[in-house]
């Protein structure tokens, strides 16, 4: 648990407490992250204390760290969502209540889903250079607890008129591509926040990215490409999309970099492969199906 993000500490637990017991779950043990360590070291330690299900209660940060931990483990993700909003909750259709998040994991839905890897670090919804990870490394903090999601507009307006970065983009083993971009995403799935579907193809299991090198120059530019997103058009103008398993950005400069939501170090470069189906994660239970991820008892 991320007790920064959490309004309502005592309240949170009893919550969760109550919808366990209810389903006949043990009373779980508690981690809090600290500003050393936002998650990783906690999900260990539940893990080699023979956790098989850990609950993930904070922001994207949060989640990230958790699952970082989790790649290629038996242990399933359950979200918990809490703070400014949660990408990956928001691309699984995961709710924001805490007893229904509960109720989710207790109810055995359990989807293999790929994750990608950057470093030491694993994400699950995207990675992103240039202009995304600027607008949300520079949204003020204070309107983010105030407003949510709207607050990352007023970081967008400041940005728009930036310039484009230059950047060698490789993708697998094909030659490399070079573009004049405002942003490159690799995505494991294709919602922003607000519920906007950027990617309308990817996936959080096909075994592979989804690679969108945006490139508008002008305010118009901007206009047209969100209007196509907006209105769900099949093509969307200054936007192209690729996909692969590995992908390798070069940039001229350094740039703001992000993962998940999550801002980390600027740097000239972002590698990224892909571990197809490495996370177990909590999902709604199907009505069609005993499980979303077949074969699993």
């Amino acid at each position: 648990m991320n007790p920064t993000k959490v309004v309502d500490l005592v309240d949170r637990r009893r919550r969760i407490i109550d919808a366990l017991a209810g389903a006949g779950w043990p009373e779980p043990a508690w981690f809090e992250t600290t500003r050393d360590d936002g998650g990783f070291g906690q999900t260990k330690q539940a893990v080699a204390e023979g956790a098989e299900v850990v609950f993930a209660c904070g922001g994207d940060g949060t989640v990230m760290a958790c699952l970082s931990a989790l790649v290629g483990t038996d242990v399933a993700l359950a979200v918990l969502p809490a703070g400014t909003g949660n990408l990956l909750a928001a691309n699984l259709g995961l709710p924001d209540d805490p007893a229904a998040g509960v109720e989710v994991a207790v109810k055995m839905g359990r989807r293999k889903i790929d994750v990608g890897i950057v470093g030491d670090r694993a994400f699950a919804v995207m990675a992103g250079m240039g202009f995304d990870a600027a607008m949300v490394g520079e949204a003020p903090e204070r309107l983010k607890r105030i407003l949510g999601w709207p607050a990352y507009a007023v970081s967008a307006a400041k940005n728009l008129r930036a310039g484009p970065m230059r950047v060698e983009v490789t993708l697998d083993n094909r030659p490399p591509m070079r573009r004049r971009a405002r942003s490159v995403l690799i995505a494991n799935v294709g919602r922003l926040q607000a519920g906007i579907r950027l990617l309308t193809d990817a996936e959080p299991d096909d075994g592979l990215f989804d690679v969108a090198l945006i490139t508008p120059r002008k305010l118009r530019h901007w206009a047209v490409l969100a209007f196509a997103v907006i209105t769900r058009r099949d093509k969307t103008p200054r936007m192209e999309v690729y996909r692969a398993r590995r992908v390798e950005v070069v940039s001229d400069r350094p740039q703001p970099r992000q993962l998940d939501g999550d801002v980390i170090e600027p740097a000239e470069k972002l590698s990224v492969y892909l571990e197809h189906e490495a996370l177990w994660l909590c999902v709604p239970q199907p009505e069609d199906a005993p499980d979303l991820a077949e074969g699993h008892p």
